[in-house]
């Protein structure tokens, strides 16, 4: 059962990596990659519950953290193209 798991998220990572080259904006690929973190994660948890070895969960978390973390910095560089302090002409009041 766990190895139809497997191969399942194996095909939705493929289905995401293609997303990914193939988005038509920015938003999209980004999106894609995001969710090629999510599917990530899940292969890591599935395969640490296959060979019974839950410490692999923690580094499942681990990836997860780093994920968001890095979706958040991509998609705000790209909406203001930094990532520190704003710019003179930065307005940030049309958020």
């Amino acid at each position: 059962m766990f190895i139809a798991a497997t191969i399942a998220i194996i095909i939705a990572m493929v289905l995401a990596l293609m997303r990914a080259l193939l988005g038509p904006t920015i938003y999209d690929r980004v999106l894609a990659v995001n969710l090629f973190g999510t599917k990530a994660l899940l292969l890591i948890a599935v395969m640490g519950f296959l060979t019974d070895r839950p410490e692999f969960l923690d580094i499942a978390l681990v990836y997860a953290l780093i994920n968001f973390i890095a979706t958040i910095a991509i998609m705000k560089f790209f909406r203001f193209a930094h990532l520190g302090h704003p710019h003179q002409g930065d307005n940030l009041g049309d958020l």
